[in-house]
C-alpha cells in the first residue's frame, strides 16, 4: 500500500517533469524554487507553520473565486455589532439588493452586524463570505453559513488579500477599530496604485454623520499637516443615500474598463472609444499626470495578446504614478463623456 509520503513524492516528481510542459509552468517552478531555498535555511517550525497555513489559505480562495472571476465583485466592509433593527443594517442590506441587481456579486467578512445584512441583500447566490475564526465570533451569518462560497481563512493578512483582489468596489458602513483598518488598508493601496483604480463608497445612514466626521478628521489632520495630498480625497465618495452609492459604483464602469501598467506606460482599457476632440479635452485638463509625452489612442500592445480584452479600445500614457487622486479624477472625466453605447456586454461578462 502506497503511504502519502510516497504518493507526494511521485507526485511532485511528475509535476517536476511536467513543468515545462504546463501553462503557469515558470510560476510553479518559482514557487517551488523558493520552499527549496526556504528547506536549505535555519528556520522555526513556526515560519512552517505560516507558510503552509497561509498557503492553504490562498488554495481554498483561489479554488472557490475562480468560477466567479468574470462576474464584477464588491466587497462591504462595516461592523460586526451593528444591530438588525438599526437604520445602517437596513440600508446594507437594501444597498446590497441593489448592487446585485445592478451585476455584482457581495463579498462580506460573513460575520454578523453589516456583514450579515451584505450578504441577507444580496441573497446567498450572489453573496461570499470570507470567514476567519474569532474567539466572540465562533461561526458564520445564517445567510451565508453552509454555501460552497463560503471560505474560513487562518490569517487575517490572507483575507484581507483575497477582500481587495477578488473586488472591482469597496463599500464601507460605518464600524470599530477592524472597519478603520479596512478602510485605511483600501485608502492606503489605492493611493499606491496596489489597489484599482476600483469606486470606494462610504455609506452613511440616512442622515448620519459618522463618514462626514471622519472627514474633517482626515483634513484637519492629514491634509492641512500636508500629510496626504489634496487630490486623495477624490479616492473616495462620501454618501447617505443608496441610490446615489450604486450610481457612483456603476457610473465607474460606464466607459472606463479596467488598466495596467506595461513596462512604464499605464494602459486604460474603454468600453467605448473616444473621439479625437475628447482625447484632445482630456490632455488639455490632465498633463499634469505625464512625465512625457500625452495621451494617445492604442490597439492591445504585444504583452496583451490573447487577453480578453485585446479588442477593448484603449489609451496609453506615461503615468508619473504617484498621484492617484488625479487619476481618478481623469477616469471620472472619461466616464462623463458623451459616447454611443454600442457595446453592452463586458467581453469577460463583467
Amino acid at each position: 500500500m502506497t503511504s502519502p509520503h510516497q504518493l507526494a513524492t511521485e507526485e511532485l516528481l511528475d509535476l517536476v517533469e511536467q513543468l515545462p510542459h504546463l501553462k503557469h509552468g515558470k510560476y510553479i517552478q518559482r514557487a517551488l524554487e523558493a520552499i527549496i531555498r526556504m528547506a536549505g535555511e535555519e528556520i522555526d517550525r513556526l515560519d512552517w507553520k505560516i507558510l503552509t497555513a497561509s498557503m492553504e489559505d490562498m488554495e481554498k480562495a483561489f479554488t472557490t473565486f475562480y468560477p466567479y472571476r468574470h462576474i464584477r465583485k464588491i466587497t462591504i466592509f462595516g461592523s460586526a455589532r451593528t444591530d438588525v433593527n438599526s437604520a445602517q443594517y437596513e440600508a446594507a442590506v437594501e444597498f446590497a439588493r441593489r448592487i446585485t441587481e445592478i451585476g455584482f456579486m457581495v463579498l462580506t467578512g460573513a460575520g454578523g452586524g453589516i456583514m450579515q445584512a451584505g450578504n441577507e441583500g444580496a441573497g446567498r447566490q450572489h453573496s461570499f463570505g470570507l470567514n476567519i475564526k474569532l474567539p466572540f465570533e465562533q461561526s458564520a451569518n445564517p445567510y451565508i453559513e453552509g454555501d460552497a462560497k463560503l471560505i474560513d481563512f487562518k490569517y487575517f493578512f490572507t483575507r484581507k488579500l483575497f477582500f481587495l483582489r477578488e473586488s472591482d468596489a469597496v463599500a464601507l458602513f460605518p464600524g470599530g477599530f477592524g472597519t478603520q483598518d479596512e478602510a485605511f488598508e483600501t485608502l492606503t493601496l489605492s493611493q499606491t496604485g496596489r489597489y484599482g483604480p476600483c469606486p470606494l463608497v462610504l455609506i452613511d445612514e440616512p442622515g448620519g454623520d459618522y463618514w462626514k466626521t471622519w472627514q474633517e478628521q482626515i483634513k484637519d489632520n492629514l491634509h492641512q499637516r500636508g500629510l496626504i495630498s489634496p487630490d486623495d480625497i477624490h479616492l473616495y465618495t462620501i454618501t447617505d443615500d443608496i441610490e446615489i452609492a450604486c450610481e457612483v459604483v456603476k457610473h465607474f464602469y460606464r466607459v472606463y474598463h479596467s488598466s495596467r501598467f506595461v513596462g512604464q506606460m499605464y494602459v486604460m482599457r474603454l468600453n467605448y472609444p473616444l473621439s479625437d476632440g475628447q482625447i484632445d479635452e482630456l490632455n488639455e485638463e490632465f498633463a499634469d499626470l505625464m512625465v512625457t509625452g500625452k495621451i494617445e489612442r492604442t490597439k492591445a500592445l504585444p504583452q496583451e495578446q490573447g487577453d480578453k480584452t485585446e479588442k477593448l479600445p484603449r489609451l496609453i500614457f506615461n503615468f508619473d504614478q504617484q498621484n492617484y487622486g488625479r487619476l481618478y479624477q481623469l477616469i471620472g472625466a472619461i466616464n462623463s463623456m458623451q459616447i454611443e453605447e454600442s457595446m453592452t456586454e463586458h467581453p469577460e461578462i463583467k
